[in-house]
């Protein structure tokens, strides 16, 4: 009787633990864009890009939440200095399959933050073109250097003139979402582009590609 009551309290156990709900998974807070503008560095400035980040976030069932684009601008004009770390929230993030990102703008720029090519999903939960494939893609323009602030320099060849530019002649800060190179390699700031039309982007190895990240 002892040994029949043990297997019917082991079946229970098993059966209650089948049964437990599965924690939910945290919903999407970060993306690569899956396609960029089309039109190289010209985003519509940082509105724009904001824009674009809403669109896809929108078409991938989260547009629910507000989404900027991972973007610094330079003094130019009547243009302040803006910072891409400022204006992406506090986190923490999650890409399209629930993994977690960064807990914190901290962790995000510092090694501690989970941006590599089998996490650095799009809004559709799809693993972004890097090297090794047909076209490269990793090329993801940020104006910014490693901890998220703008690049000191002339916004021409910093941001693509505060992302207005699609001039052959003007540059902007990239950095590479398949972060090669080893743990020190920058997903945020690796080096200039070739130039700001969308060829240029292309031909050293991007498409026009952002970095998207919820605030709320």
């Amino acid at each position: 009787m002892a040994t029949a009551a043990l297997v019917l309290l082991v079946g229970a156990a098993s059966m209650s633990g089948q049964g437990q709900a599965q924690p939910p998974q945290q919903p999407m807070s970060f993306f690569v864009t899956s396609t960029g503008p089309g039109n190289g560095g010209n985003l519509g400035g940082l509105a724009g890009a904001d824009a674009h980040c809403q669109t896809l976030a929108a078409a991938a069932g989260a547009g629910n939440r507000t989404w900027r684009a991972y973007l610094s601008q330079g003094a130019a004009g009547s243009a302040p200095v803006i910072n891409a770390r400022d204006r992406i929230g506090s986190g923490p993030w999650y890409n399209a399959r629930g993994v977690l990102i960064a807990s914190n703008v901290e962790d995000l720029h510092e090694d501690r933050n989970n941006i590599r090519k089998p996490t650095a999903l799009d809004e559709k939960g799809a693993e972004v073109l890097g090297v090794g494939d047909k076209p490269n893609q990793h090329d993801i323009l940020t104006g910014s250097d490693s901890q998220g602030r703008v690049v000191p320099g002339n916004v021409l060849v910093t941001t693509c003139n505060n992302w207005t530019s699609a001039d052959p002649a003007h540059r902007a800060m990239v950095g590479h979402h398949d972060r090669l190179g080893g743990a020190s390699a920058s997903w945020n700031a690796v080096h200039s582009s070739g130039g700001c039309s969308q060829e240029n982007l292309v031909a050293t190895g991007g498409a026009g590609l952002l970095y998207c990240f919820a605030v709320n």
